[in-house]
């Protein structure tokens, strides 16, 4: 397939809402690939549809780990991130086998009463102070950042320092690039000493689990424990922070759906499934992939060393994988969607997420009030995820 003369200008979504951009939709409707350009770096292209992006994420014939050794490569923001997430086989593949040794549904179950009790304890707080409350501030920010700490096991009194340090490390503004620096060795020398005193004093947390994982003598370096913390921390933080007011603000656009499940709170977790997949978190397709040979896809050969972006939200709306996508159906069966990834680059913290996002919810439509809205909703405007920063509501 021959190049198009003018590559579209990417990313596509806007940051003032939660629809997917009707480009994605055309892009769709064409054959092939789609060829575009972004902030930063060559020209590159973009798979859209469900069928491709799977090959994308999940096909070794892609590389991600390209990406740290190219000078011009594209993207969306200044930052291009590392650690497992940019990781290839056979380095992925055993890294991923140790944690999931580490982080098992056990594990994550465990914490399910601590998000329960937590989201409670929120909404006792939020009912005292009311008849209002900011969603993200009172509400979203807590929950992830706590499970994250009880997760590795930091002190309470350390929460706020994760807070500081994992706002920094998801700025996208270029000018913040040294204080961001500053902040990822500050970060990286705590969790060197979480490591340090949980080698002396084991305890039942995921920085233990860590440490003791093993495969015939293999185990985790410290140089590889602290990025895989890191992106545990920024991941398991901001995403889920992001989705419980987006999957309010939502419901809050659904009024009927957000009444059946006040009804009917055993639908509750399927509903987080099809939420996940309605719900386009991400600004962006996030990850390049370089074809590390010739690579047919769909109607597209891709040639080797030419560079890939996989859309989930494109994805997630595919007409031929979900029937009627735009509409929010929570009798539909939404598995199979692709808000946590797929294949190698599947996120380990699914579940934990899961499991977060199902109580938050859960609670909220139990304990509260029917919400509204109480005034304009703030977004986020430099950052790999959407969704609001002050959500104001009452009831």
């Amino acid at each position: 397939m021959s190049l198009p003369a003018q590559p579209l200008a990417y990313p596509f979504n806007g940051f003032e809402d939660l629809r997917l951009a009707d480009d994605y939709r055309r892009a769709q409707a064409q054959p092939g690939l789609t060829r575009i350009r972004l902030p930063f770096g060559e020209p590159a292209w973009l798979a859209t549809r469900y069928d491709e992006v799977r090959l994308v994420l999940s096909d070794k014939r892609f590389s991600r780990a390209e990406a740290t050794r190219r000078t011009d490569v594209p993207r969306a923001f200044a930052r291009v991130a590392g650690g497992i997430v940019m990781m290839d086989p056979p380095d992925l593949t055993r890294i991923r086998k140790l944690v999931t040794q580490a982080f098992t549904q056990r594990q994550v179950e465990s914490l399910r009463p601590h998000v329960r009790s937590l989201s409670h304890a929120l909404i006792d707080r939020m009912l005292e102070k009311g008849p209002s409350a900011d969603l993200v501030e009172d509400y979203a920010l807590p929950i992830p950042i706590s499970v994250i700490c009880e997760l590795l096991g930091v002190p309470e009194d350390d929460q706020a320092k994760f807070r500081v340090w994992n706002d920094s490390l998801l700025s996208t503004d270029a000018s913040a690039a040294e204080q961001t620096q500053r902040h990822l060795g500050e970060l990286a020398q705590y969790i060197m000493g979480l490591m340090s005193a949980r080698r002396a004093e084991p305890r039942d947390d995921l920085m233990t689990a860590l440490l003791a994982a093993h495969d015939d003598g293999d185990r985790l370096s410290a140089q590889e424990m602290v990025p895989l913390c890191i992106a545990i921390l920024v991941a398991g933080y901001e995403g889920t922070s992001s989705q419980i007011p987006n999957f309010m603000h939502t419901l809050l656009e659904h009024p009927d759906a957000q009444e059946r499940l006040r009804r009917e709170p055993d639908l509750i977790d399927g509903a987080v499934e099809e939420l996940l997949r309605f719900v386009p978190l991400a600004s962006a397709a996030m990850f390049v992939h370089y074809a590390t040979e010739d690579v047919q896809v769909g109607d597209t050969l891709v040639r080797q060393g030419e560079p890939v972006f996989a859309s989930i939200g494109a994805a997630n709306h595919d007409p031929q994988r979900f029937k009627l996508p735009e509409e929010l159906d929570f009798d539909r069966d939404a598995r199979g969607h692709f808000a946590f990834g797929c294949g190698m680059h599947a996120c380990v913290g699914a579940t934990l997420a899961r499991v977060e996002l199902q109580e938050a919810l859960r609670a909220l439509l139990e304990r509260m009030p029917p919400l509204r809205l109480a005034g304009p909703v703030t977004w986020k405007t430099q950052s790999f995820f959407r969704g609001p920063t002050h959500m104001p509501v009452s009831w």
